[in-house]
């Protein structure tokens, strides 16, 4: 019954206007009230969840795909990926998709993906005669791949707040990320053939050879990360560390055009940033706690084994349930709130939670390019031009590939699950 009442005061506080963590945070001391626990328990609940070394992984990737970003690698990024799919039925589409593929593994970032590509493949686009709004969409739906592929900081919040292996996450999402982007080419490349896109003359070995030593270095950016985590030689937080190292060098002395006031600017920028995201997280796990203590979790699971007991059936409900919220909420937010209060629930059907994991970013990342939240829509329909409406319908057709790639991820774990089992070993075995 206390966390019925708190449930409806969260809702209530959200429906109102008030900020995620100000809800939760009112809606945990209520509880505590009501149950007669000491205001305290909030404060330790909250500085526990933050105090970890785990943790230090999120700004500091953070940190290094913005000091990326500053050494204005994107260009050299959409060369290479010409140079490799431009000439492919749809050219620079396909560019814009592989191009999304590549710097995920440099940002991690959903946003950074639609912003900085966007701004350089959208106009382009328009130019070999492209629809803007196509053009806009397509840009879109690849960057959903940001967050899957390593290093992703949505994969990092999510072990951190589950206590689940951030390692085995980050591992765990390269298939995932190529599954995503193969599918969308795969879309595109039909949509193309139909409406007769225009696709480059097909690059020389020379020509694609020297894009790809230009955009070597944002190659290089995910292979050390999963390379040094593989190899046993450091963990995720200190991979995190060594990539901001690695963007350092290459901005400061190998590219020059990282000086010490831009350093400066990219860690105030950082740093605020990352203080929303740990304040989220600390206010979350007071909130995480009192769901646990209340046994939301085996309510949930007990609920659903009224339906269903099978895994898969459970992980559609689940995911339904998941593209419903990303409607709503910001990805992040959301699996700061959710991750802890479900991940029991899969645990509990036998379920591993690395695969789940991966369910549970992608799906909540398409909810950033869905209305009404949909913040990727809104920067790429700045980028092209174009109404919200004429964004929205051209978003629409793109669901095609993206809920595929749900339903081939749902039904074949091990893409998620071989390399993180085959470097790490099988759980339990």
């Amino acid at each position: 019954m206390t966390a019925a009442i708190v449930l409806v005061v969260l809702l209530g506080l959200l429906l109102t206007g008030m900020p995620l963590v100000f809800a939760m945070g009112t809606a945990s001391a209520v509880y505590l009230l009501l149950s007669d626990i000491d205001l305290s328990m909030l404060l330790q609940r909250m500085t526990t969840a933050v105090d970890s070394f785990v943790i230090l992984a999120i700004p500091l990737f953070y940190l290094a795909g913005e000091l990326m970003n500053a050494c204005r690698l994107t260009e050299r990024i959409v060369a290479m990926a010409r140079a490799f799919v431009g000439h492919v039925h749809g050219g620079l589409a396909q560019v814009n998709i592989l191009a999304s593929m590549i710097f995920a593994g440099m940002s991690g970032s959903a946003t950074a993906d639609t912003a900085a590509l966007g701004s350089i493949l959208i106009p382009a686009m328009k130019k070999e005669g492209y629809p803007a709004s196509f053009s806009a969409a397509v840009t879109v739906a690849s960057a959903m791949i940001g967050p899957i592929i390593p290093p992703s900081v949505g994969l990092v919040i999510f072990g951190a707040v589950a206590d689940v292996s951030i390692g085995r996450l980050l591992l765990a999402g390269i298939i995932p990320g190529v599954t995503i982007g193969i599918t969308q080419m795969v879309f595109t490349y039909f949509v193309s053939r139909r409406r007769n896109f225009p696709r480059h003359q097909r690059a020389t070995l020379r020509e694609a050879s020297r894009a790809t030593y230009r955009g070597s270095a944002a190659i290089l950016f995910p292979v050390i990360i999963v390379a040094g985590i593989m190899s046993g030689v450091f963990t995720p937080t200190e991979a995190a560390a060594v990539a901001v190292f690695y963007a350092l060098v290459l901005g400061v002395f190998v590219y020059r055009n990282v000086g010490p006031g831009l350093v400066w600017q990219t860690v105030l920028q950082v740093t605020w940033g990352s203080v929303r995201v740990l304040v989220i997280i600390a206010v979350a796990s007071a909130f995480s706690w009192i769901m646990v203590r209340e046994q939301v979790p085996q309510l949930i699971a007990t609920a659903i084994s009224t339906v269903t007991d099978e895994p898969l059936l459970i992980l559609a409900i689940l995911c339904v349930f998941l593209l419903l919220v990303g409607l709503f909420m910001i990805s992040s937010s959301a699996e700061i709130v959710l991750a802890p209060i479900l991940v029991p629930v899969v645990v509990q059907f036998g379920i591993d939670p690395v695969h789940f994991g991966i369910l549970m970013v992608f799906t909540l990342i398409i909810g950033g390019g869905t209305p009404p939240v949909g913040v990727l829509l809104y920067i790429a329909q700045d980028i092209a031009g174009v109404s919200f409406s004429q964004m929205v319908r051209a978003i629409l057709p793109f669901y095609v590939p993206l809920f595929s790639a749900i339903l081939i991820l749902m039904l074949f774990p091990q893409l998620s699950l071989w390399i993180p089992n085959m470097v790490f070993g099988v759980p339990g075995g």
